[in-house]
């Protein structure tokens, strides 16, 4: 331990105080002990220090920083040298801000469309979340700050976030939901981790000694800070016991004393307090160095233009019938769409950044060699019809050769908070690109959506270019690509389904309780569509070029493959190849293929390229649940490489040899996994995979009721909040402005009250709460009062002491 003298100089509460954070975005400090504070930042796509008032889901005003394209963006690039230059700005903005830590990459799954934090996170492959994920980190922490990977783990869903309970089988977890962590912690050593809101089956992810303890630091060798979601400590003692170091945001006094309590009764030993001290005490000191070392200021517009390059190079050419484009200089184009002036460049909630400037369409591009002929708005962002509208935009296109269509989701469809309704565009829009269509064939859309959508509407359209959540310069790289400027080289790291009800999770997403049943196991986006042969509309790993490449020469070993990539087309271009591993004749059940590598090439127009794709440890394991680690199964291989998961150009086989492992699912009936037909698995064969019962999937009138479920309990009072909160929250909906403090609130479990009010609230209170909804109306109010009392006094002095200390 680096700090032992430290540690030894303090007394239990202050080493339980420094656990917790001292204010929403800052770690408590001791100047008496020499030991600092520090701030930490949201900042998946962009720093986003509060200026003034701090709130966790950036309803109040920032400090002006870029607005990087989203993580759902970036990955479409499929280069991880590009997400570590991304991650560099982003880590030399924070530091020019004083922020030490800064909150993010996310990399969870993307297990269903619907999750509206998909524009936070990569990919619903977890190779490919892994290594964007590894190098956003990396150069974050270039200059010695901390980046903060999230949300560890298994968190797929807003509804219910705080409390929903992920039932997932064992090897699910391992080989989908956390090899892209593992990725990160042994490839980028992050300093910090943040833990996730929700349990993983039956326990709080920040409290699980499973995920913490067992494999985060004792597999992976994690010995850095693991900081909870805002709100998101249950029992704060398990928390620290079982690995966790730093509860945020402010919870106070009480969560200090329930600590101190936990030690004094044996719950847990003063030597868990010690080893999690250390961990914060090494993040303070160091990170406090790095940003006291680092410039006050950054180039803004070098970063401006990064954010440009970003965009660029993850635009993704969906359909170019008949080469459309690129677009030839002078070329007569109307503009129609809301989008084209008001941009919808980033996700709502806490990853909004306050950007330092926006580039828009229209301003774009009047710089761009074409010949505009005009702007119509065309429909309202909200989705409301406006007959007007539409007949100008119908119009304009009538008077252009090619019609400049900017279509996508508002703000309300992706946000924290809330996971979208449906994977639909809204309908004015598509009756607008239907009239537009009649008026003029010749319609390109360009779609700004951070999550994959119903695309059925693609016929009315012959170019589609997906622009994603390009960032504040997300504009200008359209025009780019449009013009040839930049030939789009992105490939989707999503699937794109037909419908919502093609979905693998579709059964058992959003759905009513507190469990949430991951019944379709390893089936995830393409390891579902491609094995169970359901037909996308876009498959994982697709994306048009405005040149052509010829795969040639593959050789392969179990180490990995060379090949020979050409450039066959008339201009320069990037190809993202692929390469997925496939057993065809395995006895435990998989998926048909696998991401297990894949490589970027640049390439001039007839030029060739020798590339390498290496192969790593993870490229043929499974985890078996009766060994209880990773094993291979022994035998062939194929190893495909494809321009996406389904245009595989050329195979090798390859034998590797096996571990011996015994077939942990042998005498099961688990048919539906072996053939991946699972949006309705039974529960007698869920349970089988599971290896236990399925959990009861009841409210209980606890501590994790959430503010929404009030209206379960036996409580007029409870009754009437729910009612008040679930009016106010359609309300806002309805008004096409979801109110994100309405929502958190609707989801917010009790015991969050204590853990989100700066001390005001104890849990002593929330017990009291509890047993009012329960039905003890009288004594409820009395807890409630005697509590509050108590935790003003106790706080006081506490405060008092340590402010002396």
């Amino acid at each position: 331990m680096k700090h032992t003298d430290i540690i030894k100089s303090l007394s239990l509460e202050q080493k339980c105080a420094l656990l917790s954070g001292g204010t929403v975005f800052t770690t408590r400090a001791l100047p008496g002990k020499g030991i600092p504070a520090i701030t930490l930042s949201d900042g998946p796509n962009g720093v986003r220090k509060q200026a003034g008032a701090a709130d966790h889901l950036g309803l109040n005003p920032s400090v002006p920083a870029t607005c990087f394209p989203t993580s759902a963006t970036v990955a479409n690039s499929w280069d991880p040298e590009l997400g570590e230059a991304v991650g560099a700005a982003m880590g030399e903005e924070a530091a020019a801000q004083g922020v030490s830590v800064l909150l993010g990459p996310g990399l969870n799954i993307k297990r269903s469309p619907l999750c509206g934090r998909n524009f936070e996170y990569f990919s619903e492959d977890p190779y490919l979340a892994g290594k964007m994920a590894a190098a956003y980190v990396r150069g974050i922490q270039k200059n010695g700050i901390a980046a903060c990977p999230k949300h560890f783990a298994v968190n797929s869903q807003e509804l219910r976030r705080m409390a929903s309970d992920s039932i997932v089988d064992e090897r699910t977890l391992r080989e989908i939901y956390l090899t892209g962590f593992e990725m990160v912690v042994k490839e980028a050593q992050p300093k910090t981790i943040m833990s996730a809101y929700n349990l993983v089956n039956g326990t709080y992810a920040n409290e699980n000694a499973h995920l913490l303890m067992d494999i985060l630091r004792r597999d992976w060798g994690f010995d850095g800070a693991v900081v909870t979601d805002w709100g998101g400590s249950n029992d704060h003692a398990l928390g620290v016991k079982n690995g966790s170091t730093l509860e945020m945001p402010a919870p106070g006094g009480d969560a200090i004393r329930e600590l101190m309590k936990a030690v004094q009764t044996g719950k847990i030993t003063e030597a868990d307090v010690d080893a999690r001290l250390e961990e914060l005490l090494e993040l303070v000191f160091t990170t406090k160095a790095a940003v006291d070392a680092a410039p006050g200021k950054f180039d803004a517009d070098a970063h401006h233009a990064l954010a440009r390059r970003a965009a660029a190079q993850s635009i993704v050419l969906l359909k170019n019938e008949n080469s459309l484009l690129p677009l030839a200089k002078g070329e007569k184009v109307a503009v129609i769409g809301d989008f084209a002036q008001t941009p919808r460049y980033q996700g709502a909630g806490s990853s909004a950044v306050n950007s330092i400037k926006v580039d828009s369409f229209l301003d774009c591009l009047a710089e761009s060699g074409l010949n505009s002929v005009g702007y119509a708005k065309g429909f309202d962002r909200q989705g409301k019809p406006d007959e007007a509208l539409k007949a100008e935009a119908v119009l304009l296109a009538k008077n252009a050769n090619v019609v400049l269509l900017c279509m996508g989701l508002d703000e309300i469809k992706e946000s924290e908070g809330i996971d979208r309704a449906d994977m639909k565009l809204a309908e004015n829009q598509l009756e607008l690109l239907a009239a537009v269509a009649a008026a003029n064939p010749n319609v390109v859309v360009l779609l700004s959506a951070g999550s994959s959508l119903e695309s059925d509407w693609v016929k009315d359209c012959k170019a589609l270019v997906y622009g994603c959540l390009g960032g504040q310069a997300g504009a200008g790289a359209l025009v780019e690509v449009l013009t040839g400027a930049q030939n789009p080289c992105g490939k989707l790291a999503e699937t794109w389904a037909r419908s919502y009800a093609d979905t693998p999770a579709k059964a058992h997403f959003g759905g009513d309780g507190p469990t949430v049943e991951y019944r379709e196991g390893l089936y995830v986006g393409y390891r579902y569509y491609d094995t169970a042969g359901v037909p996308t509309a876009f498959p994982f790993g697709y994306g048009l070029s405005y040149t052509s490449f010829a795969y040639s020469d593959l050789k392969a070993d179990e180490k990995g493959v060379t090949l020979t990539v050409t450039n066959t087309g008339s201009c320069a271009g990037a190809e993202v190849v692929q390469l997925y591993v496939a057993k065809p004749d395995a006895k435990v059940f998989r998926p048909v293929k696998e991401l297990k590598g894949f490589t970027k090439v640049q390439l001039e127009a007839g030029e060739s390229k020798t590339v390498t794709i290496p192969l790593d440890d993870k490229a043929f394991r499974y985890w078996n649940v009766k060994t209880d680690r990773w094993e291979v199964e022994g035998g062939s291989y194929q190893l495909l490489v494809g321009a996406s998961s389904a245009d595989i150009r050329l195979t090798a086989a390859v034998t590797v040899a096996g571990t011996g492992a015994p077939d942990p699912y042998a005498g099961k009936d688990l048919a539906h996994y072996r053939t991946a037909q699972v949006q309705n698995v039974p529960d007698a064969e869920f349970e089988a995979l599971l290896g236990r019962p399925i959990p009861e999937n009841k409210v209980h009138i606890d501590r994790n009721m959430t503010l929404g479920e009030m209206g379960h309990g036996r409580s007029p009072i409870g009754w009437l909040a729910a009612a008040v909160l679930g009016t106010l929250l359609r309300r806002s909906i309805k008004k096409g402005k979801p109110d994100l403090n309405i929502l958190f609130q609707y989801n917010m479990p009790l015991r969050a009250l204590s853990k989100m009010t700066n001390g005001a609230i104890s849990m002593g209170m929330v017990d009291g709460i509890v047993m009012e909804l329960q039905g003890f109306w009288t004594i409820g109010l009395v807890r409630v009062i005697v509590e509050a009392v108590k935790n003003l006094v106790l706080n006081s002095r506490m405060e008092e002491r340590l402010k002396n200390s």
